[in-house]
């Protein structure tokens, strides 16, 4: 593998990772706090809540993993090469 291929390979890498990671970051900071809100309006209806929470931030994780898996091919896999 080339230099100029093996540095965009590293370079996509790292944007992989860094870009696939803020939007679920950002999604998960606010279904957390729309939760606690709720939490903090209707106790009685914290068990709901907490499932729901729960499984939206299973749902937002795997992004962040699949952009993990675009670095790892990029890195060790690489289609370019």
């Amino acid at each position: 593998m080339d230099s100029l291929t093996s540095a965009a390979s590293v370079v996509a890498a790292g944007l992989a990772v860094g870009l696939g990671s803020i939007g679920p970051g950002i999604g998960q900071g606010s279904a957390s706090q729309g939760a606690v809100e709720g939490i903090a309006r209707q106790p009685e209806a914290e068990g709901k809540i907490r499932g729901t929470l729960l499984l939206s931030l299973a749902f937002m994780e795997s992004l962040t993993i699949y952009g993990l898996v675009v670095a790892l091919v990029l890195l060790f896999a690489n289609p370019f090469s």
